[in-house]
């Protein structure tokens, strides 16, 4: 059996997490408000938390866990968006995209462990 380095397999799911990430934001992003980053934000931290609560680990958890969901979600453009909203004037919206990204991404771990229970 060849050994895969730790490295590959996280640039693997890093590649296959930034491409899913980029079509998925891409199909629900509007230009009000950055629905694309809170989704990718929400789905990632379900598909974590999956990986996480069901015990997976060594390769698997890095190519899914830090490679994928690394990769796939984003806090910088979450950050940047909320501060370009509020620079923009819309105190609101920033304020809402902040709370919406940390509600969203705990419930969604949340549901991976309710999930995880069930099964």
């Amino acid at each position: 059996m060849v050994a895969i380095e730790p490295a590959h397999l996280v640039g693997t799911g890093g590649a296959i997490g930034a491409l899913c990430r980029h079509y998925l934001a891409q199909a629900v992003q509007r230009e009000t408000f950055p629905f694309g980053t809170l989704t990718v934000n929400a789905v990632g931290s379900f598909v974590l938390g999956l990986v996480t609560f069901a015990g997976v680990a060594g390769n698997a958890a890095l190519l899914v866990g830090v490679g994928a969901c690394g990769s796939f979600t984003t806090f910088s453009s979450f950050s940047v968006e909320t501060v370009r909203l509020w620079e923009d004037g819309y105190v609101a919206l920033a304020t809402l995209n902040a709370v919406a990204n940390l509600v969203c991404a705990l419930a969604a771990i949340g549901l991976a462990w309710g999930v995880v229970q069930v099964i």
